[in-house]
């Protein structure tokens, strides 16, 4: 018997392909470091980081949570589709409204790090300006790796 075979393993883990598990790590250290970065940012930087700058993060973050709300199976079988309050329609809805806080937050943090930090030459440090983008690229790339990196969930949840 080898030593492989003796250890126990999660349950979670015989049942899910690796590209479910690498996706939903790669995507949940991604949502982390974006956070991260602006937090550090926040704490390093606290005069010029005002806090109207955390809206681009946190309309990322509920895109986030909208784009990944809405399955696959939801979404492509939208006709078959007719619980809850919206239907086949409103799922698609839901969810492009989704797409557009992410991509709305993407622009925001664009125009605020070259109005506020790039061509302001009265601002010394530019490096907020720089993390406020890197923080709401990373979440978007985890919303992006979360929504279509696994494969659908009938593939792998099988008998559940």
């Amino acid at each position: 018997m080898a030593i492989i075979e003796s250890i126990r393993q999660a349950y979670w883990f015989e049942v899910l392909p690796r590209r479910t598990i690498l996706a939903t790590v790669v995507a949940a250290l991604l949502f982390f470091s974006g956070w991260w970065i602006i937090i550090d940012t926040a704490s390093v930087y606290p005069k010029s980081f005002n806090f109207s700058y955390y809206i681009c993060g946190i309309l990322g973050t509920i895109s986030f949570i909208m784009v990944n709300a809405v399955t696959n199976e939801m979404l492509h079988g939208a006709p078959n589709y007719t619980g809850g309050i919206m239907g086949g329609r409103g799922i698609k809805v839901f969810l492009f409204t989704g797409f557009v806080l992410g991509f709305t937050s993407i622009i925001a943090t664009i125009w605020i790090m070259i109005a506020e930090f790039t061509v302001n030459e009265s601002r010394t440090d530019k490096y907020p300006g720089y993390a406020l983008l890197m923080h709401n690229v990373f979440i978007f790339l985890a919303t992006l790796i979360y929504k279509f990196g696994p494969p659908t969930e009938s593939d792998y949840l099988g008998n559940f």
